[in-house]
């Protein structure tokens, strides 16, 4: 079992527990091996759980039925008792779709800048609450930059900033906005700052901050790459070394 399978047909399937047992077993020894397909898996795991908590649920509103009877006494020569049970099923049905429709539009339509801060939120969280915060660790720029080679399909730029005042700690694999990113990792006093890495066909753009959760975030693109740095480091220093990277 390779990642595009994992990602492409059996992730859904097996958040779902829709898997048999066999697929079930490769699937989870694929997970053991491949820290990416972890991450995505975590993903779609948290947002599975975000929709869940956060869209609201209708109850029917009261008077529904009794509208639905009188419209089938009206329109039909059927009997309404047997054909009412039919009738509710299918109004409640079309009531459940269009509801559901609309909170799906009111999901899908958050800006994709914002619902990928989140996930960038999520990824420095979960790097620091389950002790997977390098795949290689060094304050040499020299040994984390080749060590992404034939892991990704793009080379990062990895910057030795320890002169400002963040010194490099090292680097892993991740997985955001549905690709395969770098995560480079560097420190201020007690502070870890991610920074997330993958090319992108947008132009140069200017350093754009944000904060969710008590995380601050700082965002740009050059040179064919966008750069997200989250942190618990305050907005200032955060963009102080934003700029610096961007150098």
């Amino acid at each position: 079992m390779n990642c595009q399978d994992t990602r492409g047909v059996f992730l859904d399937a097996y958040l779902d527990g829709e898997l048999d047992a066999i697929n079930a077993q490769q699937f989870e020894r694929h997970l053991a091996e491949c820290a990416s397909c972890r991450a995505a898996l975590e993903n779609y795991r948290k947002f599975h759980d975000s929709v869940r908590i956060h869209i609201p649920y209708y109850a029917v509103p009261v008077g529904v039925e009794q509208r639905i009877r009188a419209s089938l006494r009206t329109e039909s020569s059927v009997p309404v008792k047997n054909v009412s049970w039919r009738g509710w099923t299918l109004a409640a049905a079309a009531f459940a779709t269009a509801v559901f429709a609309l909170v799906l539009f009111q999901t899908v339509r958050r800006p994709p800048a914002d619902v990928l801060a989140q996930e960038i939120v999520s990824s420095h969280i979960r790097s620091l609450m389950a002790n997977h915060l390098t795949d290689v660790v060094s304050s040499d720029r020299h040994t984390v930059k080749p060590w992404f080679n034939g892991k990704i399909d793009f080379a990062p730029e990895v910057k030795d900033l320890a002169s400002k005042g963040f010194p490099l700690q090292g680097g892993r694999l991740d997985y955001l906005n549905q690709r395969s990113t770098a995560a480079l990792i560097y420190k201020r006093r007690e502070h870890t700052i991610n920074l997330f890495v993958w090319p992108t066909a947008e132009a140069d753009s200017r350093l754009r901050t944000s904060a969710i959760k008590g995380y601050n975030l700082v965002t740009w693109t050059r040179s064919h790459m966008t750069y997200w740095a989250v942190s618990d480091l305050n907005a200032n220093e955060l963009t102080e070394f934003a700029k610096d990277v961007g150098e």
